[in-house]
């Protein structure tokens, strides 16, 4: 079992960068896949990113958000983050990490840990 705790979320102008945080508690950090997940108001969650287990060498994204986030992990500081680059206004939601035993996954199913969220605002 994993507890997550996401930060870095704020308030951006168009075209600049944000890097999330998601800080997981846990022995066995390593052996979950993880995820970036986000939700605007009266939108379903919708899938941002996704690193797999231990090393993390691979990787998928949303096609929305492809060439712009990165997905990244350090196991030794049980840390996911999330940097983004050229930010949009339809960017703006609050963002979910996840944490899904093993196997990494472009559907919020199987993830069976979620952070509180984290507020990111892009204006126009």
């Amino acid at each position: 079992q994993v507890q997550l705790v996401e930060s870095g979320g704020g308030l951006v102008q168009a075209g600049g960068s944000l890097r999330l945080s998601c800080a997981a508690s846990g022995r066995t950090f390593s052996n979950y896949a993880m995820g970036w997940f986000r939700q605007a108001p009266g939108k379903e969650r919708e899938f941002v990113a996704t690193i797999s287990w231990r090393d993390g060498s691979s990787t998928a994204y949303a096609d929305s958000v492809k060439g712009r986030f990165t997905i990244s992990r350090d196991n030794a500081k049980n840390m996911v983050y999330l940097q983004m680059d050229s930010l949009k206004p339809e960017d703006t939601a609050v963002y979910y990490c996840a944490a899904r035993y093993v196997r990494y996954s472009t559907t919020s199913s199987g993830y069976d840990t979620w952070g509180q969220g984290t507020q990111v605002t892009v204006s126009s």
